[in-house]
């Protein structure tokens, strides 16, 4: 399993709620939603490319 680092998030409260909303809607958690959506707009730039094992994988 890969190590996380926590770091402090300021977000406006309605968007809190959306995203806590939309979470609860794909049975994730509100840090697991924000970590898929971080994880698709990274992968859709080009910004993330995840190699073939979990050994390659680019840490950035």
């Amino acid at each position: 399993m890969s190590e996380k680092k926590p770091f402090v998030l300021r977000i406006d409260p309605r968007k809190l709620k959306a995203l806590e909303k939309w979470a609860a809607d794909e049975f994730r958690s509100t840090n697991g939603q924000i970590e898929y959506i971080l994880d698709q707009a990274l992968r859709k730039t080009g910004r993330w490319k995840v190699k073939s094992t979990p050994e390659e994988t680019t840490d950035l």
